[in-house]
């Protein structure tokens, strides 16, 4: 089944949209309330921002894990020996952020996070009662006054020739989170990994919003929902010159709500982070 494309606005939404997480992991939006106009804006300042020296000046807090990471210390994605090939901006509300770029990515932050919250109702809503069981407390009240949520601002430089033989932008992993809302890129090149094992192009045109499942959600709702392996590939010819800008919130519970009988928030993010190599 393919990642299905669904009207917000529409009477059914609710439904196909949590058939399409619980079939592909994923799930894409349109008529959504984030509005266009502000994401290009993000893109455009955030662009701004990496093409300057001053990134340096907001080196990341390997403890509180905000601020930049350059390129050197990127992630690289579990199972894998290459570092992608990106760098990147942490927000929290309560860490650094340049201030002239403050007031916007953090009303950006609060809009999503208020859509996550409404689209978690969904999820739960039309989870199982066998599987809505397992849940240790309604899904939406997990991520009140959360201080986990983590809006990702990526830049993918343009691909120079001289990478490293065999990376790519974002090597195939899954998130770690509860939601991942994503709207789609200034370029193309996210994939989703089918269950056949083939590579899905996902719907990305501008104004899409893009959703897909966490391993957290995964862990709470036993499985039912699966964690989908996605990636990013270098673009071809004439756009491998292009820079892609990209900008995730991973919807993260507080830090001590149970996932599981193995895992609160707090342990299976620590023990991703060290899979990760972001964290010792």
């Amino acid at each position: 089944m393919q990642v299905q494309v669904v009207d917000y606005l529409a009477e059914d939404a609710p439904q196909r949209f949590v058939e399409s997480l619980r079939n592909t992991g994923f799930g894409v939006l349109i008529n959504h309330p984030i509005k266009k106009e502000l994401v290009t804006s993000i893109y455009n300042n955030w662009q701004t921002f990496f093409n300057s020296e001053n990134k340096n000046d907001y080196a990341f807090d390997p403890i509180k894990q905000d601020g930049f990471f350059s390129a050197q210390v990127s992630e690289t994605a579990k199972g894998h020996l290459k570092k992608d090939i990106k760098e990147y901006f942490h927000i929290y509300p309560w860490g650094k952020i340049p201030a002239s770029l403050k007031d916007e990515i953090l009303n950006y932050y609060q809009l999503t996070s208020k859509l996550a919250s409404e689209l978690l109702d969904w999820v739960e809503q039309y989870s199982p009662a066998d599987i809505a069981k397992n849940y240790s407390e309604p899904l939406s009240k997990m991520i009140v006054d959360t201080p986990n949520t983590l809006l990702r601002v990526l830049h993918y430089p343009p691909i120079k020739g001289d990478e490293e033989l065999g990376a790519i932008r974002a090597a195939a992993h899954e998130d770690i989170n509860l939601l991942t809302i994503l709207p789609a890129a200034n370029e193309p090149g996210l994939q989703v990994q089918q269950q056949d094992g083939q590579w899905l192009d996902v719907p990305s045109d501008f104004g899409n919003l893009i959703i897909n499942v966490g391993d957290m959600l995964q862990e709470a709702s036993d499985g039912y929902f699966p964690s989908t392996s996605h990636r990013v590939v270098n673009p071809d010819g004439a756009d491998g010159h292009k820079s892609r800008i990209s900008l995730p919130l991973f919807l993260h519970p507080r830090s001590e709500v149970v996932l599981s009988d193995k895992h609160t928030q707090a342990s299976y993010l620590l023990e991703r982070l060290k899979e990760l190599g972001v964290k010792v």
